[in-house]
């Protein structure tokens, strides 16, 4: 009986050990990266009609900088 006990928690964490290892494999790959990071400032980028030029051009500017740092490309 004890055999069996210790072959299970062997299984259940071998088996969760690859879960987490595949779920973080795939949750850092550079698509899941780029698609979360222009989710998240896709906002940034549309066009509010009542904006002048040079405030629009600040807002794209401030909303690349910071997509590249979440992409993790560093800025000069």
């Amino acid at each position: 009986m004890n055999n069996f006990r210790i072959a299970k928690l062997i299984i259940v964490f071998s088996s969760l050990s690859y879960l987490i290892g595949t779920f973080l494999r795939n949750y850092n790959s550079p698509e899941n990266i780029e698609n979360r990071c222009i989710f998240k400032f896709e906002k940034d980028f549309k066009n509010n009609l009542d904006t002048s030029h040079e405030e629009w051009n600040q807002i794209l500017d401030l909303a690349d900088k910071n997509y590249l740092k979440c992409m993790g490309i560093p800025q000069y």
